[in-house]
């Protein structure tokens, strides 16, 4: 008898290529599930436990609720037992909004804005005072105090340097039975139709009272009613002004300057949300950026004339009002429409940008009279604008961007917060400093933090403080500890983005829940490895279940249970080959065994690639926390670029050398980060950036379409001698346009039914019998096989059938030497996993006639492989520089940073503390720098 306190039963797993399997997992322990790229790792945890997991959680909403959910569809599984909440922390799950950062997607922001908004002290604005604000009573006390057997007047201050003639108000003060106003320093009897003058600035308060401080009865009764009748027409200010005198004192029940007057609203922690109207800069509505129109983008070659299209945004001159009006502003400037756009006058051009409204005379020689122009134009910047902020189209803002860039806000200088709310400060710091700080420094902010507090400030603070505290360690816990708060969560990386998700369950200390991770040791550095093991320990210690899809060695061998799935990869996998122990899993000989046991392993290079003695010079960077570095590249070599997270790879490579090379031979537009200059581009042909990003988003995209062999086999089809009689053409092949494809299920294969109370069924279609394509089509035979059996075909089974087209077998060759035969040609890219999914952009990339003086960029290409699909990777890749190109690679893989010619290690620590190149040279010489991380674990793979 099972006991499903202790394991979660799954029986008849067949989701994906799962061959009907049986699986018992242990409940409250560190599970990791392995196995070679493709095995049916993630089609056991996640599309077969976790899909359950939730489709149960769904069915406890009533059928109502369920209707508007939109329900899952129940895995391909007989029976699964002992089944808890279940929580997956996958790597495609954060937000691509701009709004969202690491602060908020930690909540640790969150409890920052409670504690500014109770806890800050108001400073102002205009002196950097600290605001005082009173209650009515302490108001009466300080007043009688102050101005003992004085006479006063109490006024309630209503406009503030504004312009404007104020009749009606004048009108409305008067209604409200006051009789005299003080105007811009003076005090005047209101009389009927008084106004000021409407263009200069003014300040104007309705004087409430005039009274001599005499302590009395009646005293203390009508400085309450005057105090209140003066906050009420004031918005809770007002004013002392002793007779005699010019200097008013100001009192407020919020936060005032003593000295100036100027109030702010009492704090919430809206008031420090840039989400939030209260508290975002109005000028970049808590972006913390603008899009700016570049002049150099509307004029990218200035020895051009506008004639033959100098204004890029218009283009070669047609007949068209934009035209007609820069003919007439040719007029006024004197200068032609033929002129290079160098020799225009400046006044002209920045008529042509910003746009004018005047009317002019020009003496018609031809006819001696004069006639008038008028110039009424926008300006192409203004154009520009209006259409990015306006245009409904997307296309239409696409094109606006074009010629904009993204530069910091002026009003806020990128904090994203209004004014008022840069002025609350603890410790003497803003909320938008601490948000800048990465987590390491905000951690040693808060340290010290309540000894400075005291009082009721402290009091206050205390529990916050400490909420504050144990968030900011579980992400130090999880190796983050370079990010800041104020990191886009846009700009993470997927392993990054899955720690973070993952110090916020911890934080969430729940207990009894199952969490599956997918390989959160992405992007990790070895030396950070074991804080991310721990963290997973100390979930499964307080009672939790967690699962692991992972490759990593250190993290098989810290498991409680591994689960080994097998044998091979596709349709030769889905089966458990092994589980149990670490320690009984290296008896078993299988492939994960063999490599964790030395008996199989990626060898070391005998001698490492002189390269052609060539080398790109990249000069001065200093993008994001880049130290002014100079790197060399050398070419004809494989590269690795290493370094601790956060340490600045993404930033030297991503996005300082690609985008400059991008753009000298692409004309790419990304803005590199700054740097001084680059030498040796003259050396390479072209770049070539491979990355993990799925490679289509509908089930229609499969390898054969996006690697382009789908094209040369609908055209050997439509030379196929029946087709050429019939008269089909390529598109008859296709089962994305009408003609060939099945028309009950639109060529895709499978119909949806709608049931309204349950998932929609996905059933074949029993038109074509799933087959996308109609009678006719699949009547046309190619060596017996119709175009629907060549889509199920396997890659390895299609590189024999089409070994004599020497086009089609070039292409699925690449495929299958980059380890994916096992895929069918016709597989959705919806069902393929990251590393899949970059491995066939490397096949189509390969599949092209390469020039031998390529450069090739590939960030963290092991991404959910194998050991032995790491070994056959770097096959490919160094067949590559063989050819004599240049492949340059961003890994933490110790097996390829062993492999590689040459290495950049960037360090020394992450975030602030990083930037710095470390070190450079073969991965001996790597091994010798006592101060690298890297060379500490390569020393241990290279035996040295």
């Amino acid at each position: 008898m099972i006991d499903y306190e202790e394991n979660i039963e799954v029986q008849g797993a067949r989701v994906h290529n799962l061959k009907n399997i049986d699986v018992t997992i242990p409940r409250e322990k560190l599970v990791v599930i392995t196995g070679l790229s493709g095995s049916g790792k993630s089609s056991l945890a996640f599309d077969t436990i976790y899909a359950e997991g939730q489709r149960r959680y769904i069915e406890t909403f009533s059928a109502y609720a369920r209707q508007f959910l939109g329900g899952l569809e129940r895995p391909d599984v007989d029976k699964i037992d002992g089944l808890s909440p279940v929580i997956a922390i996958e790597q495609k799950t954060t937000s691509k909004s701009p709004r969202s950062t690491v602060g908020t997607i930690t909540e640790v922001y969150d409890f920052l804005r409670l504690l500014y908004a109770r806890a800050g002290d108001a400073h102002s604005y205009n002196t950097g005072e600290k605001m005082v604000s009173y209650s009515d009573d302490q108001i009466k006390k300080l007043i009688i105090d102050s101005y003992r057997d004085k006479k006063i007047n109490i006024l309630a201050p209503i406009i503030k340097a504004r312009k404007g003639h104020y009749r009606e108000l004048f009108e409305q003060i008067a209604k409200q039975g006051f009789v005299k106003v003080r105007v811009d320093g003076e005090i005047k009897d209101l009389v009927k139709g008084m106004k000021v003058d409407r263009y200069k600035t003014h300040d104007i308060e309705i004087v409430i009272d005039r009274l001599k401080v005499v302590e009395n009865d009646d005293l203390h009764k009508r400085l309450s009613e005057t105090i209140n009748t003066a906050m009420y027409s004031g918005d809770n200010v007002l004013m002392v002004l002793e007779e005699g005198t010019e200097d008013p004192r100001y009192f407020s029940r919020d936060l005032m300057c003593p000295t100036t007057g100027i109030s702010y609203p009492t704090p919430e922690p809206n008031t420090f949300s840039f989400n939030s109207p209260k508290g975002m800069c109005p000028h970049c509505s808590g972006l913390g950026h603008v899009y700016e129109v570049n002049e150099n983008k509307i004029f990218p070659n200035r020895k051009l004339s506008i004639k033959s299209g100098g204004i890029a945004p218009l283009g070669e001159y047609k007949k068209s009002w934009a035209f007609k009006q820069i003919e007439i502003i040719a007029h006024r400037y004197n200068f032609e429409l033929t002129d290079p756009i160098n020799k225009i006058p400046q006044q002209a051009l920045e008529v042509i940008l910003n746009g004018s409204n005047e009317s002019f005379e020009v003496d018609s020689k031809s006819l001696g009279v004069k006639r008038t122009y008028k110039i009424d134009y926008e300006g192409i910047s203004n154009f520009i604008k209006s259409q990015y902020e306006e245009a409904e189209s997307t296309s239409i803002k696409r094109w606006a961007k074009e010629y904009m860039d993204k530069t910091s806000c002026s009003s806020c200088g990128g904090s994203r917060l209004r004014k008022e709310s840069l002025y609350f400060k603890i410790d003497d710091k803003n909320i938008a400093e601490l948000a800048n700080m990465d987590i390491a420094e905000l951690a040693d902010f808060f340290k010290g933090l309540e000894k400075k507090l005291e009082g009721n400030q402290l009091k206050i603070a205390e529990e916050i403080i400490k909420e504050i505290k144990t968030r900011i360690q579980f992400l130090l816990d999880v190796g983050l500890d370079y990010l800041s708060l104020n990191r886009s969560s846009k700009s993470l990386s997927g392993g990054e983005a899955q720690r973070i998700r993952l110090a916020t369950q911890i934080g969430s200390q729940l207990v009894g829940v199952l969490y599956i991770l997918d390989e959160p040791s992405i992007g990790l550095h070895q030396r950070d490895n074991s804080r991310l093991i721990k963290s997973l320990e100390a979930l499964r210690d307080i009672g939790n279940s967690v699962i692991v899809v992972e490759h990593d060695r250190d993290m098989i061998e810290r498991a409680d249970h591994v689960i080994d799935i097998g044998p091979k990869a596709g349709k030769h996998g889905g089966e458990i080959i092994s589980q149990g122990t670490p320690y009984e899993l290296k008896n078993h000989h299988t492939l994960t065994a063999d490599y964790i046991t030395g008996v199989k392993e990626i060898k070391v290079p005998e001698t490492r690639r002189k390269g052609n003695g060539k080398k790109i010079v990249l000069s001065g960077c200093t993008g994001n926390n880049l130290k002014n570095i100079t790197v060399e590249f050398p070419l004809g070599k494989m590269i690795g670029v290493t370094g601790v997270s956060g340490s600045g790879k993404s930033t030297l490579i991503n996005e300082t050398l690609y985008p400059i090379m991008n753009a000298h031979y692409f004309n790419g537009v990304k803005k590199p980060m700054p740097y001084k200059k680059i030498n040796g581009l003259e050396h390479i042909d072209k770049v070539i950036d491979i990355n993990q990003s799925p490679i289509g988003r509908t089930p229609r995209s499969n390898p054969a379409t996006y690697t382009g062999v789908f094209s040369e086999i609908r055209s050997l089809f439509a030379k196929t001698p029946e087709a050429s009689i019939r008269g089909y053409k390529p598109g008859r092949f296709s089962f994305n346009v009408k003609g060939g494809r099945c028309e009950t299920c639109q060529g895709g294969g499978l119909r949806v039914i709608e049931m309204n109370f349950l998932p929609d069924v996905f059933v074949e279609c029993e038109t074509c019998n799933g087959k996308r394509f109609n009678r006719e089509t699949l009547e046309i035979r190619y060596k017996g096989k119709s175009i629907s059996d060549v889509l199920e075909m396997t890659i390895n089974e299609a590189v024999d059938f089409f070994e004599l087209i020497p086009k089609i077998h070039r292409k699925l060759k690449t495929i299958q030497d980059v380890g994916l035969g096992y895929i069918s040609l016709g597989q959705q890219s919806t069902t393929l996993s990251g590393g899949e999914a970059q491995r066939i952009k490397l096949a189509t990339e390969l599949s092209k006639r390469d020039t031998g003086n390529t450069f090739y960029i590939l960030d963290e290409p092991t991404t959910g492989l194998h050991f032995e699909d790491i070994r056959v990777l770097m096959e490919v890749l160094n067949k590559l520089v063989d050819k004599g190109n240049t492949v340059l690679v961003i890994e933490h893989n110790l097996d390829v940073i062993k492999m590689v010619d040459h290495v950049i290690d960037i360090g020394y620590e992450g975030g602030r503390s990083g930037g710095q190149l470390v070190a450079s040279g073969t991965p001996e010489e790597i091994c010798k720098v006592k101060k690298s991380y890297t060379a500490e674990f390569l020393k241990k793979e290279l035996k040295m």
